[in-house]
């Protein structure tokens, strides 16, 4: 097959460093709010848990629900590489009008059952009580951020990401700032409101985010948020159906998710705190390795629209070469500073202990995790989403699990959860570069 679109590295550059910095701000608000929480004066060990469980449940439900993006963005790219995108100009508003529906639903389902919920991952006490009262505030974010994913997703259909960089950057700041103001006080004007002042202080940096990803939405794309048609759009049944394959998809991963915090929090709360740190450090090197795979995402899906067998293999080559390599650089970076980047977070001496005795192993999985990331990307662009589902499912139930409880068993505890983590990984990692093979094969 003659290769119709030609790629470059550039191509695939502008694309992902955006992409990067726009994946990274969610985490790096959940670890400003660690790592404030975590160095609060007094007994921080049951903050730092509360905080760190709140935020990996917040993330597994935005994440859960925000495959709408990655939709949202194939059928984008698709139309964009065909040329047809004046077809979907009525499928946008629909689109995310139905995810500030989907928040405002989840809000109000999982608010008032916040302190059931935390009972079920096994908090217990004082961690339960401040886990939901956190949790009861930052979940009034759910409309914004995931109105703004779906914003996100547009964009980098379009095969634009630096605008949701921006955005993402600007409420970075926003929650940095804040976080410092509102849980620390300021002597003689404010005093300081603890976990309280962190989760507003999120909230506030999601509104941010939402705001300006309006302002360039309406300034620089076709759309528009106004339905002029109420009748559903051709095409939203398309969009639908991969959001609930890629729901499904991610439904695995909370799984696993939702068992780590189980343990952990059954092992101990100096074991859970711990265990809230690793999360969001693992979270945080996996949002920024998306980065390349959400170039493969955006530039997968037109060149598969295109039929351009040639650039897809260069795309594949080009994104994991990227992603290994920064995911190495990331792990040496680590490395040297491995002995303090425990106190960062905390200045309790058990928990940073347990620390450097266990983030080792998510040091050595990144340049695997690059491969699955990646791969995971490009698979989403082509709107793979029902192989993707049924491998999450299959991994997590042949692989995660069993790995867990085995180790478990033999009482390896937090490194336990890690190592299970490990070998998910690269059964993902293994079956996404077959199938990738596969694929390009049958297109000869």
């Amino acid at each position: 097959m003659k290769s119709s679109i030609n790629i470059s590295t550039n191509d695939i550059l502008k694309l992902a460093f955006p992409a990067i910095i726009a994946g990274i701000a969610e985490p790096v608000i959940s670890i400003t709010d660690i790592a404030i929480i975590g160095n609060m004066e007094g007994d921080s060990v049951d903050a730092l848990a509360a905080v760190g469980l709140a935020g990996a449940f917040l993330s597994t439900v935005i994440w859960t629900l925000a495959q709408t993006k990655t939709s949202i963005s194939s059928i984008v790219s698709k139309a964009l590489g065909n040329k047809s995108l004046d077809k979907i100009n009525d499928l946008i508003p629909q689109v995310i009008w139905i995810n500030i529906l989907m928040g405002l639903v989840i809000y109000a389902v999982t608010a008032p059952l916040a302190t059931f919920i935390f009972d079920l991952y096994s908090a217990q006490g004082e961690v339960l009580e401040l886990t939901a009262s956190y949790y009861q505030i930052r979940a009034l974010g759910f409309p914004l951020t995931l109105s703004a994913f779906a914003i996100f997703g547009i964009f980098r259909g379009l095969q634009n990401t630096s605008w949701a960089m921006i955005a993402s950057i600007s409420g970075a700041v926003v929650n940095v700032a804040l976080d410092y103001l509102l849980v620390y006080g300021i002597d003689g004007w404010l005093d300081g409101l603890g976990l309280t002042g962190a989760a507003l202080a999120s909230l506030a940096a999601q509104t941010t985010m939402l705001l300006i990803a309006l302002f360039y939405f309406f300034k620089n794309t076709p759309f528009t948020l106004f339905i002029q048609r109420w009748k559903p759009h051709a095409l939203l049944r398309q969009h639908i159906k991969l959001t609930v394959n890629f729901f499904l998809r991610t439904l695995a991963i909370n799984i696993c998710i939702y068992l780590s915090y189980r343990f952990a929090n059954g092992y101990g709360v100096e074991e859970a705190a711990t265990h809230a740190i690793l999360m969001n450090i693992w979270l945080f090197f996996s949002f920024f390795i998306d980065g390349f795979a959400n170039a493969g995402n955006a530039i997968g899906g037109k060149l598969l629209g295109a039929g351009d067998r040639d650039s897809l293999r260069y795309l594949a080559l080009k994104t994991n070469t990227f992603g290994i390599g920064v995911s190495v650089v990331l792990a040496l970076i680590c490395a040297l500073f491995y002995n303090v980047i425990g106190g960062w977070f905390t200045d309790d001496p058990q928990v940073d202990l347990l620390f450097v005795n266990t983030f080792f192993i998510i040091l050595l999985m990144q340049p695997i995790n690059a491969v699955a990331f990646v791969y995971d990307g490009i698979f989403k662009g082509w709107g793979e989403a029902p192989y993707l589902r049924n491998l999450l499912l299959v991994v997590t139930v042949a692989v995660f699990v069993p790995v867990l409880l085995v180790l478990d068993y033999f009482g390896f505890e937090l490194k336990a959860i890690w190592l299970a983590f490990f070998a998910w990984m690269i059964g993902r990692a293994v079956f996404l570069h077959l199938k990738f093979r596969n694929r390009l094969a049958r297109m000869m």
